[in-house]
C-alpha cells in the first residue's frame, strides 16, 4: 500500500533522514519507534506532504506522490492524525469532526462516518457541542483521530497519540487503534512508547539518528536484547 524508499530530508544543512525506506502493506498495523529527535515527525510529515523531501520515492497504492499537494494525499486516502492533537480549540467537538469531513461531498457519506466516529468514542456524541478546549488531554486526542476518520481513510498514519497522556489513556487509544484496522483501515504508527506499539503491530521499524537502525515482525523485537536495553528499560 505504502512504499517509501531511500527518503532524504535536511533543514538548514543538517540532515533529518538519510535513506529511509518503509513499507505499510493493505490491512496491516505499522510501527515506526525510536526515541525523540530521531526523525520520526519528519517522516510522516515527508509522506503527508507537509515536508519536501530531496531525495527518495514515496509511492501509494502503486502511484507516486512526490509532486502531490497534502489535500490531494488525504483524497487518496492517505490521513495523518498529527502529533499534539492540533484540535480547533474555540470550535465544538462536532465543528472540530466536519473540518475532517470537508472532502467528502455526500451529505450520507458524511453523517455515515460521523455515526462511526461516535460508535469508536461515545464520548464525543456526549459533547459534541462543546468547545474542544474544555475536553481533557485523552478526548481531545480521541477527538483529533475522529476528525481523521470522517475522511473515511485507506491509511492511517498516528504521530505519537500517546504522547502526553495517562497509561490507562493510552491503553484505550491502542485498542480503538487496533478496532480500527480491523475495519480494514492499513496504520502507520509512529511513537516512542515502544512497548505498546510493538504489542499492536505486526512490524516496525527502529530509527536512530534518521536511519532505520532495525527492522522486523514486531514480537521478535520486543525479544531483542538491543531494543528491551535501549527502549523498555529492563
Amino acid at each position: 500500500m505504502l512504499e517509501v524508499r531511500g527518503l532524504d530530508v535536511a533543514f538548514g544543512g543538517m540532515h533529518i533522514l538519510r535513506g529511509v525506506s518503509l513499507e505499510v502493506g493493505e490491512g496491516e498495523i505499522v510501527s515506526l519507534v525510536g526515541s525523540n529527535g530521531t526523525g520520526k515527525t519528519t517522516f510522516i510529515h515527508s509522506v503527508s506532504g507537509l515536508v519536501h523531501a530531496r531525495g527518495g520515492q514515496i509511492t501509494y497504492r502503486g502511484a507516486p506522490l512526490r509532486n502531490l499537494p497534502p489535500h490531494e494525499r488525504v483524497r487518496l486516502g492517505l490521513v495523518q492524525v498529527p502529533e499534539g492533537r492540533r484540535v480547533f480549540p474555540e470550535m465544538t467537538c462536532l465543528e472540530n469532526l466536519e473540518m475532517g469531513a470537508y472532502l467528502i461531498e455526500s451529505k450520507k457519506d458524511q453523517d455515515e462516518a460521523l455515526q462511526t466516529v461516535f460508535s469508536f468514542f461515545p464520548v464525543l456524541k456526549e459533547r459534541k457541542f462543546q468547545k474542544a478546549q474544555t475536553l481533557s488531554g485523552g478526548e481531545q486526542q480521541m477527538l483529533a483521530i475522529g476528525r481523521s476518520l470522517m475522511c473515511k481513510p485507506r491509511l492511517l498514519m498516528l504521530d505519537e497519540p500517546s504522547l502526553g497522556l495517562a497509561p490507562i489513556v493510552v491503553k484505550g487509544i491502542f485498542r480503538i487503534v487496533k478496532e480500527i484496522n480491523e475495519l480494514g483501515v492499513s496504520i502507520l504508527l509512529v511513537e516512542q512508547n515502544v512497548r505498546q506499539a510493538l504489542a499492536i503491530s505486526q512490524r516496525a521499524y527502529v530509527i536512530e539518528n534518521g536511519v532505520i537502525a532495525m527492522q522486523g515482525e514486531s514480537n521478535q523485537l520486543l525479544k531483542d536484547e538491543n531494543v528491551v536495553k535501549t527502549y523498555l528499560g529492563t
